[in-house]
């Protein structure tokens, strides 16, 4: 009895010292390196500048589905009326983070020595898709670009990405801005007020101001500015403080990257060349109304085409700025390659994976 007593006790010894391999496995045995869970990352907070406007859904996603809190982010919204008032904001560091156009206004304002840097896509002209277009009245004899000739074409201001588009738009047709007359209008308010009222002939409109247009009944679309050019039209925007904390910044656009992938699988896909509801449609046409305050069939017309992996077309922010000095939009040239970054976009999705 005593030698079996003394076995039993060394076989229990054994088994606490040394454990049983599959029942600590199936527990989950954090000494095992495999198993361990990496360190939670420092808490910080970031102000996120943005229109209200459908193209910052990928954001309103993150913050709803807590892509920002597994990064242990606190993401404050900070809602601006006009683009050139959001990119005075990050550049000044009032703001860490901008979702905005890019602009004659942004691109004078890095060429005077503002260090802001455009890391990533948040929206483009792909052709297919609807971002923005060129409206007439629905009772205004236009009936082609060509037809603009002579007329009154309402912008937010000029520089802006309404402008751009317009000239470039014409350019194609073997126009000229010379060939139109130009209306800055200081807001989107403004512009689709001149349109109902026919005080304008034509104005450049984005995605939910489109729809909204063609909703209340006055409103019709001449082109789609994606039918006409290809157009790097709005990217995530940095400030020069936020970009030195590069594992704050890293850590925004892996948040980003999943909200923008779950955006896209939502309302973006396409099968036979038609766009096909995501499993997560109707859950992402909530967000994003609760967000801009537009009803949900305004939002259901209205977004824009966004890479889901936030990749920027570079070649094309060199065009735009060649097109603005060509225009004398901008008071000297500027480098691309100085106000492009996509390191730490290029990190996050490493961290993220395909």
């Amino acid at each position: 009895m005593r030698k079996t007593s003394i076995i039993a006790v060394i076989l229990l010894l054994t088994v606490a010292l040394f454990g049983c391999g599959k029942s600590t496995e199936d527990k989950g045995n954090v000494s095992d390196p495999d198993k361990a869970q990496s360190p939670k990352a420092e808490p910080a907070t970031v102000t996120l500048g943005l229109l209200k406007l459908t193209g910052g859904s990928p954001f309103y996603i993150a913050m709803e589905k807590g892509f920002f809190k597994e990064e242990n982010l606190d993401v404050q919204l900070k809602w601006f009326d006009a683009s050139n008032a959001l990119n005075v904001a990050v550049a000044s560091n009032n703001v860490d983070v901008a979702g905005n156009g890019l602009t004659a206004d942004l691109y004078n304002m890095i060429a005077s020595g503002q260090k802001v840097s455009i890391v990533a896509d948040k929206g483009k002209e792909q052709k297919g898709y609807q971002l923005s277009a060129v409206v007439v009245h629905k009772d205004s004899p236009i009936k082609t670009i060509e037809d603009l000739k002579g007329k009154k074409v309402g912008v937010t201001s000029i520089g802006s990405a309404g402008h751009y588009m317009i000239g470039n738009i014409l350019e194609k047709h073997g126009m000229s801005m010379k060939d139109i007359e130009l209306i800055s209008m200081s807001s989107t308010r403004n512009q689709m007020e001149a349109l109902k009222g026919k005080n304008v002939d034509a104005v450049m409109l984005l995605s939910s101001n489109i729809t909204q247009t063609l909703k209340d009944g006055y409103g019709r679309v001449l082109a789609n500015v994606a039918d006409e050019i290809s157009y790097q039209s709005t990217g995530i925007i940095m400030s020069p403080k936020f970009m030195a904390n590069k594992d704050v910044a890293v850590r925004f656009m892996k948040a980003y990257i999943k909200g923008v992938r779950y955006y896209y699988d939502a309302v973006l896909v396409k099968k036979d060349g038609q766009l096909v509801k995501g499993q997560n449609y109707d859950e992402v046409v909530k967000i994003v109304a609760k967000y801009v305050e537009l009803p949900e069939e305004i939002i259901k017309d209205s977004f824009p085409y966004m890479e889901p992996d936030g990749k920027l077309e570079v070649e094309d922010i060199k065009r735009q700025i060649d097109w603005y000095v060509k225009e004398k939009l901008m008071t000297k040239t500027l480098d691309y390659k100085e106000i492009v970054n996509t390191e730490l976009l290029d990190e996050a999705l490493k961290a993220v994976g395909k």
